[in-house]
Formats: structure tokens, C-alpha cells, sequence
């Protein structure tokens, strides 16, 4: 998959260094990308695969858990183009406080 809006997440980490989970949610982000990168969905399900716990929502908008649970991705995936566009990057309680589906 072409990986969109990375820009996102590297604002996100570069205003919050030092802060407590940041190294460990960025290794994990790092993780995350090389799966997206080398991925090929087709479909929900195909992400469903790779990532159990993602949460398929309406307009194409899949939600990542980064970090266990304390962390969120929020992606908009063009199946048909192969391209995850990242829509959000936060805390659970950053996530908690968006509307994932009008992003």
C-alpha cells in the first residue's frame, strides 16, 4: 500500500519528545508502517487479517491501535488505488474526543 499523511504522525511525536510513551508508540508506529507498506488490501477483511483488532468503520475509514490500546491511527483506505491515507494520529483519550467517520 502507498502510506499517505505520515507528516501526521511526525508532527504528533515531535511536539510530544520526551514524553512518557512516545519511544515505545514510536517503534510501534514504526512497525505499523512496515506492514502498511508491504501490505496489498483489497478489503476489509484483508486488514482484518494482518490487524485483528482494527476497527472497520463507514467511509472507508479503518481505526489502528498503536501501543496496545493507547494510541490510536485513524486511516482512510482507497482499496481499489492501494492507498491507507492517515487521517489521525493520537492518545485514547486524543481519539475519544474526534469524530473518526469526518475526518
Amino acid at each position: 500500500m502507498i502510506v499517505t499523511g505520515r507528516d501526521i504522525v511526525e508532527r504528533y511525536f515531535a511536539n510530544r519528545a520526551g514524553h512518557k510513551g512516545t519511544k515505545a508508540a514510536r517503534s510501534q508506529f514504526d512497525a505499523w508502517l512496515a506492514i502498511a507498506d508491504q501490505a496489498r488490501w483489497r478489503n476489509p477483511e484483508d486488514v482484518k487479517a494482518s490487524h485483528p483488532k482494527a476497527s472497520i468503520l463507514k467511509a472507508s475509514r479503518v481505526v489502528f491501535n498503536i501501543k496496545g490500546n493507547d494510541y490510536r491511527l485513524v486511516a482512510t483506505v482507497q482499496y481499489q488505488a492501494g492507498v491507507v491515507a492517515i487521517r489521525f494520529f493520537g492518545t485514547h483519550g486524543e481519539y475519544d474526543e474526534i469524530d473518526a467517520e469526518s475526518l
